[in-house]
């Protein structure tokens, strides 16, 4: 699940500064955690803390990210000068809380974290927020000082890590992590099989297929005291290392956690791009957020897919493209703005978006016909809503999964985000 706004262009002059790695940056990463509280209407940040953690599973050549994905935006500048050294853009737990009902009425205080290569030198912290026209305003600002004794070096949460799949140099590949929840500790061989059998899974669907040697797939071996998740509307609550839940935002799919902090002292025992929660449950359910984590079921009949769909979310920005009202959310995309996710539009910019990949004469909106389940065109139904919202095709992982395919358009924004990772 995801969230929209206009993809306005982001430029800032420092951007044209493209210094190497070595110049800047040692090779561990730096973690700064900090609270987003707020309700529908506004929001502020506050630090919580600062922490050197061991591994860089990033890129060590792009550095500034040009995507304009995201409705946030994390800038990180050499404090002398003033040098635009990291940037990447992500989405929030926050952001989709701030549709719901109860935002309305109530404010609530999140846990967000923010991690880069580690600086040689003092930074300037940045964090930009989408306003309601979506672009993004500077909402918050931090100085770090790289020497400082209360950067935390603790290891919370230090556990094995078992190798799924090692392609090479975590720089020029896309790392992910998968976190183990509601595994107890006589189960942890049960996990390793069930990540072999995604890390397997994941590379049945195209293009990961044919990106395979571009992926490496870690397991960290965190057992839970319970086994499972929590499911409120039944009534059924377990001890487990994350926290996670079914009913995130009272939705009874949406399994999702809170518990912040955890999930990234778990994904710091590895190098990592993407961090992936595998949640030992039959039910149905997962969630994901760009940039954020992602989460899935491991034992429904439709993991599988369950797993790749999410993925779209969490690693390639795509937005969902069902309309049929399962959501707690309320107008997340508004009729007057292009959503910035690749995948979907309303039409306010449509040449930012697959316009170009249309085949002549295509009518704008397209009527639906039998049997073109992968007919490229601008279907209405998506982003939740059924009016004003429009897709690529009839079907695509990303709105049912009655076949077994990504369209064009969310093929194409996967192949893009994969070279930007590894190219």
């Amino acid at each position: 699940m995801k969230k929209l706004l206009l993809p306005i262009l982001f430029l800032v002059a420092s951007f044209q500064s493209f210094a190497s790695f070595d110049d800047w940056f040692v090779n561990k990463s730096l973690r700064v955690d900090y609270f987003h509280t707020g309700n529908s209407t506004s929001e502020i940040y506050s630090i919580d803390q600062v922490k050197s953690e061991p591994f860089w599973g990033g890129s060590q050549v792009t550095l500034i990210d040009t995507l304009n994905y995201g409705e946030y935006y994390f800038k990180a500048f050499d404090l002398q000068s003033n040098t635009l050294i990291y940037s990447h853009g992500f989405c929030a737990l926050f952001d989709e809380w701030q549709f719901t009902e109860e935002a309305k009425h109530t404010s609530r205080t999140f846990t967000e974290t923010a991690v880069m290569p580690f600086p040689k030198n003092d930074i300037r912290i940045e964090v930009y927020s989408r306003n309601f026209m979506g672009v993004y305003e500077k909402k918050f600002e931090y100085t770090i000082e790289v020497k400082n004794y209360f950067i935390s070096t603790e290891r919370q949460m230090a556990f094995p890590v078992y190798d799924a799949l090692i392609s090479g140099d975590p720089a020029k590949k896309v790392d992910i992590v998968i976190l183990p929840e509601g595994y107890s500790a006589a189960e942890m061989n049960k996990f390793k099989a069930d990540c072999d059998k995604f890390t397997a899974g994941l590379f049945t669907f195209e293009p990961y297929a044919k990106n395979r040697d571009k992926f490496n797939i870690r397991a960290v071996l965190a057992p839970s005291t319970e086994s499972g998740t929590d499911v409120p509307g039944d009534k059924v609550w377990k001890n487990t290392i994350m926290n996670s839940s079914f009913y995130t935002f009272d939705s009874e799919r949406y399994l999702m956690t809170y518990d912040n902090k955890s999930v990234r002292n778990l994904a710091a025992n590895a190098p990592y791009d993407q961090i992936y929660i595998l949640v030992n449950t039959t039910k149905y359910g997962g969630g994901a957020i760009y940039n954020f984590y992602n989460c899935s079921v491991n034992s429904n009949a439709s993991s599988a897919k369950i797993f790749v769909h999410e993925f779209g979310h969490g690693f390639a920005a795509l937005a969902d493209e069902y309309d049929d009202g399962s959501t707690s959310f309320n107008d997340m995309y508004p009729l007057n703005l292009e959503p910035w996710e690749p995948n979907i539009t309303t039409l306010v910019k449509f040449e930012t978006k697959w316009k170009g990949m249309l085949p002549a004469n295509t009518p704008v909106p397209t009527p639906i016909e039998n049997g073109s389940d992968m007919k490229l065109g601008v279907y209405e139904g998506g982003g939740y809503v059924a009016k004003g919202v429009y897709r690529p095709t009839p079907d695509c992982l990303m709105r049912t999964f009655r076949g077994n395919e990504f369209c064009p358009v969310c093929t194409a924004a996967i192949q893009k985000m994969l070279d930007f990772y590894t190219k």
